[in-house]
């Protein structure tokens, strides 16, 4: 897994977890509550996330083969999501089970300083593992907001870290809401409400992370900065004219896709032509360095041709019945695809 992929946030937030998790069981044998039976089964499925994001990382690592030719870039991919599937059924679904079963068969908490002191201590290590999360995360993210860099970020690890850790410190402070006010007012049934609330909590996430992990896995385009750089890249004015149409996906977090149709000279030569695809991969990747599957085929275009056309496929220039717009100096240019 790159650097860009958060390892060190996913290791640090694994070191907390099983050493929060095993704190939290403890706690609730002493104590018998079950926001920190609730809360222990969390930790511990985060810490099984964070072994699955781990071991994604290490598989997309493998080199192609003839069966799959383009690489194993989205194993990232697969692992992501089945973190969300674990976080809705291991770490949401059994809080809300649990809270409602203490809630309909309340009793009192024992010990109560027991979970008291290991929630003090888990809000502690989750908060060391989420600045580490937000240290790595605004490496990667720049100028977008924090919405922004989860629903764009094409590398999945760090958006995941990110949401696993808040969710952990929010569920924190309901399971010590809920211990507290059960030992305050000698009613169990507020331990049961702070584990529903928690369990709820994880089931949002958890679905959060299933959408954006699952437009992932349908396949993204490259994001619009990227876009406009290639568009820029591709042309020079002189041995490739225009760029007619193009088509980008995210093979991988680091591997990106390019296929596009550009307008050559209508009088060079087959050699001319293959040279002006060289020099256009070549200035390709040095503006988008992911850029690694380079595919374009070379046309001539004919603004009349692009008009009457009805199989954008075949027609050079685009959407049937439609010249594609005329920039600034006067070569045709057309939209290409973006990232969500």
């Amino acid at each position: 897994m790159s650097a860009s992929g958060g390892t060190k946030a996913i290791v640090a937030a694994l070191g907390a977890n099983l050493a929060i998790a095993v704190a939290k069981f403890v706690a609730f044998l002493f104590s018998g509550s079950s926001s920190m039976l609730a809360e222990s089964v969390h930790s511990l499925a985060d810490s099984g996330n964070q072994g699955l994001l781990l071991l994604g990382g290490k598989k997309a690592q493998r080199e192609a083969t003839p069966q799959h030719p383009f690489g194993y870039g989205r194993e990232r991919y697969i692992y992501a999501f089945l973190v969300s599937i674990v976080l809705f059924s291991i770490g949401g679904m059994f809080a809300v089970y649990e809270g409602y079963e203490k809630i309909k068969h309340p009793h009192e908490i024992e010990a109560w300083y027991w979970p008291v002191g290991v929630l003090v201590f888990a809000i502690i290590a989750e908060g060391f593992s989420f600045r580490t999360a937000i240290k790595e995360s605004n490496e990667a993210r720049g100028s977008l907001s924090w919405k922004e860099f989860i629903r764009r970020a094409k590398a999945p690890e760090l958006p995941v870290v990110l949401m696993e850790d808040f969710g952990a410190l929010i569920g924190l402070v309901l399971a010590l809401a809920g211990v507290g006010l059960a030992v305050g007012t000698g009613n169990g049934v507020w331990d049961g409400i702070g584990t529903l609330c928690i369990g709820v909590l994880l089931i949002v996430i958890a679905i959060v992370l299933a959408a954006e992990t699952k437009s992932l896995l349908l396949g993204e385009a490259a994001g619009t900065d990227q876009v406009e750089k290639i568009k820029s890249a591709v042309v020079d004015g002189d041995t490739v004219t225009a760029l007619i149409h193009m088509r980008t996906l995210h093979l991988g977090p680091e591997e990106l896709l390019v296929a596009a149709k550009i307008a050559v000279q209508h009088d060079n030569t087959a050699t001319e032509v293959a040279n002006a695809i060289d020099a256009a991969e070549t200035r390709i990747r040095a503006a988008v360095p992911i850029a690694r599957v380079i595919y374009l085929e070379p046309d001539i275009y004919s603004e009349a041709a692009a008009a009457a056309g009805a199989d954008p496929a075949k027609t050079p220039g685009g959407a049937p019945g439609n010249a594609p717009p005329t920039a600034s100096d006067g070569t045709p240019d057309t939209s290409t695809d973006s990232g969500h």
